[in-house]
């Protein structure tokens, strides 16, 4: 992933990052999509893409933004429960001058079989890791 090797198994679905399509999503996932939607109160077709990842214990997740181009983010976690970081986003450039370690501001647990959506803020002003 952007040069890192990413300890992780992958299966991608729906329109990619550059607006290829990568093939359809699969049946099995569209009532999932639906169900989420309405939870989210949108559309179905506002989550144009599935991105399937599987994690063995331990595989670290670095901190990252999503593709910017979706203003919408769903995840699910399905196996086992997984907590979730965040901490205001820093472009490069603004860090250049005074590169100090930073730390979460904020936390959460994903219980096992649980959903979570990031919009707004979330998505724009703080990034993410595992």
């Amino acid at each position: 992933m952007r040069g890192v090797v990413a300890r992780r198994r992958v299966a991608f679905f729906g329109q990619s990052y550059d607006r290829a399509a990568a093939g359809p999503l699969p049946a099995f996932l569209l009532p999932l999509r639906a169900e989420i939607a309405a939870w989210a109160g949108t559309d179905s077709e506002a989550f144009g893409m599935a991105l399937i990842n599987e994690y063995r214990p331990g595989s670290p997740i670095g901190w990252h933004r999503d593709a910017p181009q979706y203003d919408i983010v769903a995840g699910v976690s399905l196996l086992s429960p997984c907590r979730m970081k965040f901490r205001p986003y820093r472009s490069l450039s603004s860090t250049a001058s005074r590169p100090r370690r930073r730390t979460a501001t904020h936390e959460i647990v994903l219980a096992r079989r649980s959903a979570y959506l990031m919009t707004r803020e979330s998505r724009q002003a703080y990034e993410h890791r595992r």
